[in-house]
């Protein structure tokens, strides 16, 4: 009958399996940048305020800059975070670079980094970021990471390796570190510590009451105490640490994380305003305003900081070789009261 077939096994037809031809299937089926995401409720979006709109970048510097980054096969918080100052910093070939990979295995609702499975570390990684940073002449530099609590020290070595190789190709630039909490990782930080990065910053990122909700991997006091051991081994290191606002903390909620940072010994505080990469993150609560920063600023530096860094679109590495001389200067100017 026509449009009627009989299917047949292939060896009744004689065909070797081996000699069958091979079809190609397309997997047209999206990547997801956030599986774990992907089956959540879309959270409510927010209008920007005008003090938080940046342009898009398009600058001859940015261009150089991002040549220099894929050049070398490297990764950047400032791509893989969204960052929105990304045209301004890579306009002065400012750039942030994330090692061991671009895949998290944490997975915080404020985060823009891709979570998974991630690869084995490449181990000349440490030497291509040296030869960018030879190569983008910085005088100081921040070298940051995802979350690797697949790996036995947590890619500790690996910063330290990294920051041995900065230092052998351009022995003139400041190492500015952006860590992981370490979190079940004992005793390796201590690595990274005895490297002497010039600054250790690890960003608590939220106030306590917030941690289930924002950072579920991480512990509020376990970051804390990194950074506390820091300035136990080494008193001269400077430490950093960085807040987010906007995500339905309190004001007293910040002030009193402030304190929690000064008993901590922590140098340079960076508050910014939370922005929410898609709608399966955090919602925004509310935009802070350019006022309310310039509060946290003036209440954080009444508490001891020697620096502090507060504005709507602060992030932990915007401006950071300019703050790291203000920082320096800062301590010179304090010892010398101390005198």
């Amino acid at each position: 009958m026509q449009g009627s077939y009989v299917a047949l096994p292939l060896a009744v037809l004689g065909v070797p399996l081996h000699f069958m031809p091979m079809a190609t299937i397309i997997d047209n089926k999206p990547k997801f940048r956030h599986p774990e995401k992907r089956n959540r409720p879309d959270t409510p979006l927010l209008r920007k305020p005008d003090w938080i709109r940046v342009k898009a970048p398009t600058s001859k510097g940015y261009s150089e800059t991002r040549e220099i980054v894929k050049s070398k096969g490297l990764v950047t918080v400032c791509e893989e975070a969204g960052c929105p100052n990304i045209g301004e910093c890579w306009d002065k070939k400012h750039a942030t670079m994330m090692i061991m990979g671009d895949t998290c295995t944490r997975a915080c609702s404020f985060c823009n980094v891709i979570t998974g499975k991630p690869a084995p570390l490449d181990l000349d990684e440490p030497r291509r970021v040296g030869l960018a940073v030879a190569e983008m002449g910085l005088e100081h530099v921040v070298i940051t990471s995802v979350d690797r609590d697949d790996l036995e020290d947590g890619g500790a070595m690996h910063f330290v390796e990294t920051i041995n190789a900065i230092r052998t190709a351009s022995p003139r630039t400041t190492i500015e570190i952006l860590t992981p909490d370490f979190l079940r990782k004992d005793g390796w930080e201590a690595r990274v510590i005895d490297a002497k990065p010039d600054v250790f910053n690890h960003n608590l990122e939220t106030v306590p009451r917030l941690y289930l909700s924002i950072r579920p991997g991480a512990r509020y006091f376990h970051s804390l105490r990194l950074l506390e051991k820091v300035k136990e081994r080494d008193p001269s290191q400077f430490t950093k640490s960085g807040l987010m606002v906007g995500l339905g903390e309190s004001k007293e909620e910040v002030m009193q994380v402030m304190d929690d940072m000064r008993s901590a010994g922590i140098d340079f505080l960076t508050i910014g305003q939370y922005l929410q990469p898609t709608r399966k993150h955090a919602a925004v609560d509310r935009y802070v305003s350019p006022d309310e920063f310039a509060a946290y600023e003036e209440i954080a530096r009444a508490k001891g900081f020697l620096m502090v860094s507060a504005s709507p679109l602060t992030r932990s590495s915007y401006h950071a070789g300019e703050d790291f001389a203000r920082l320096r200067d800062a301590r010179a100017a304090q010892l010398s009261d101390n005198a």
